[in-house]
């Protein structure tokens, strides 16, 4: 059993920056992928990026590719994601997630959910 709580969204101007956390707990948390996904048309949510348990490997949606920075504290159970040169394309629910399967996550799928931190970014 994985519990996911977000934070650190807000309100930011076109070029700001923002870093979004993910407190994780759990007995397995360390053993576990963690990403990040949002709201897309058309989808229910959008894969944003994702790192393995080691922190070893990490992948980005192209839309975010050289902006935002995925990373994990696992001594501190926390994954966070730097969001640099925001865009008002970038506004919405930010969703953390978690698998034990790091292959999976970046295929979309998860096994525990956060509750979202939301982002707006202004024009």
């Amino acid at each position: 059993q994985v519990q996911l709580v977000e934070s650190g969204g807000g309100l930011v101007q076109a070029g700001g920056s923002l870093r979004l956390s993910c407190s994780a707990s759990g007995r397995t948390f360390s053993s576990y992928a963690l990403g990040w996904f949002r709201p897309a048309p058309g989808k229910e949510r959008e894969f944003v990026s994702a790192i393995s348990w080691a922190g070893s490997s990490t992948n980005y949606a192209v839309p975010v590719k050289g902006r935002f920075t995925i990373s994990r504290d696992n001594a501190k159970n926390t994954v966070y994601l730097q969001m640099n040169s925001l865009t008002p394309e970038d506004t919405a629910r930010y969703y953390c997630a978690a698998h034990s399967r790091y292959g999976s996550l970046n295929r979309g799928q998860a096994d525990y959910w956060g509750q979202g931190t939301q982002v707006t970014v202004s024009s």
